[in-house]
C-alpha cells in the first residue's frame, strides 16, 4: 500500500468557489465533478463518523499499481470498501477491486458504489449501489 495522503475540503461550496466554478449547472457538467463529487461524500463520512456511537477508520486504499478503493471503511473489524462515482448508473465492474483488500488478512464486509442512482440496488451479494442522497 502506498502511503500518498490525499487532500480533501470540509466545504465543497468553499472549494468550487475558490476554483471559480461560477454555478451548480457549470460544476455539475463540468471534467471536476467527480472530484468534488468525492471530496463531498469523504466528508460526510467523516462528519457521520464522528458522531457515531462506534468507532470508525476511514481509509482510501491505492497500491504501488495505482489500483485504487476511494473510501475503505475499518468497522467491527471489518473493512467495508466503496468506490464514489458521479453517473446514475455506474459500471458494476467498479467493484473488482475490492479483491484487493483480500491481501489484508482481514474480513471483508458489505460495500457499493456511492452514486447519483435514485435508490438503493443490490450489485451482488455484499455490494450495493448508495444514492449519495443517503449518506
Amino acid at each position: 500500500m502506498i502511503k500518498t495522503p490525499k487532500l480533501y475540503f470540509c466545504d465543497t461550496g468553499l472549494c468550487a468557489f475558490l476554483s471559480s466554478w461560477t454555478s451548480r449547472d457549470t460544476l455539475m457538467n463540468g471534467a471536476a465533478s467527480g472530484h468534488y463529487l468525492e471530496n463531498y461524500v469523504i466528508s460526510e463520512m467523516l462528519r457521520n463518523a464522528a458522531y457515531g456511537e462506534k468507532e470508525v477508520n476511514l481509509n482510501f486504499y491505492r497500491d504501488t499499481n495505482q489500483k485504487e478503493i476511494d473510501l475503505v471503511m475499518e468497522m467491527d473489524g471489518l473493512l467495508h470498501p466503496f468506490e464514489i462515482k458521479c453517473a446514475a448508473s455506474p459500471d458494476r465492474k467498479v467493484i473488482r477491486s475490492f479483491s484487493l483488500l483480500q491481501k489484508s488478512g482481514k474480513d471483508i464486509g458489505a460495500g457499493g458504489v456511492i452514486c447519483m442512482a435514485e435508490k438503493p440496488f443490490p450489485i451482488d451479494a455484499a455490494n450495493s449501489l448508495i444514492p449519495v442522497n443517503l449518506l
